[in-house]
């Protein structure tokens, strides 16, 4: 698993693991955030996507541990885990089978179940619709006043990733659900989400607030399912300030 990260050795606050979403890469996260001063953070790019040069997991559950054996790699005990999309659902499996790892959740435009619907799937899976559906895919992806060169970006990215990955990626989303699991959470957990969010919108980060213990739901006006690029600043500074909340355990794994 290939690792982005930054930060000074400032063990009074917690570390920050950034998990991107289904075809994503560390750079789906701004650099605010990457960046945040005096913060330990660590941005990786999971298997098979961006720089790793390693092969794709099949589950959530595959994910989560691949999260875990990097911490261990980091040797931190635990980490105050942000996940994006698919990388919330990994959050959350995190959570709820190695609880111990984590300091605290931020999930930002997730949800406890991650349905795809099949014209996604069948668009990726087929060579003569990929194209398309990643054009559809990319206004999907963005709230109404994100900036037209962001999406360009994005677009250019998307053309880049690997669409057996992306597959992947959305076949073990549209298997996931811990919607009669979310009960066993005690982590300290924000929830994050556009409000202009088409792919999993607000009413799912409504449900994880109604169901996970003592969390807050963080929405962000006229954004879309990149929240984190759409909105860089507002994101990174709530993302800090519900960390500096947070109490640092040891952090020898």
């Amino acid at each position: 698993m290939y690792s982005f990260s930054h930060g000074t050795e400032n063990f009074t606050r917690p570390p920050i693991v950034l998990i991107h979403g289904a075809g994503g890469m560390h750079l789906h996260w701004p650099p605010q955030a990457r960046y945040l001063s005096g913060q330990r953070v660590y941005a990786p790019d999971l298997p098979g996507h961006g720089r790793s040069n390693s092969a794709g997991a099949n589950s959530i559950t595959d994910y989560a541990r691949a999260i875990v054996d990097f911490l261990d790699d980091l040797e931190l005990s635990a980490a105050l885990i942000a996940g994006h999309s698919m990388g919330g659902a990994v959050a959350l499996q995190i959570a709820l089978d190695f609880p111990e790892r984590a300091l605290g959740l931020c999930l930002v435009a997730t949800g406890a179940k991650l349905r795809v619907e099949p014209e996604l799937l069948n668009g990726i899976a087929r060579e003569e619709t990929i194209t398309a559906t990643f054009q559809r895919l990319n206004e999907l992806e963005f709230g109404p006043e994100v900036n037209p060169r962001m999406k360009e970006l994005s677009l250019q990215r998307m053309r880049d990733i690997d669409p057996q990955i992306l597959y992947a990626d959305y076949l073990a989303c549209d298997a996931f659900d811990v919607t009669a699991r979310l009960g066993e959470i005690n982590t300290p957990t924000l929830i994050l989400c556009g409000t202009h969010d088409l792919l999993t919108p607000l009413k799912f980060s409504e449900y994880l607030r109604e169901n996970i213990t003592g969390a807050q739901l963080v929405p962000f006006e006229r954004a879309g399912h990149m929240l984190m690029l759409e909105q860089a600043e507002a994101f990174t500074q709530t993302l800090e300030e519900f960390a500096n909340t947070l109490r640092v355990k040891n952090q020898v794994a």
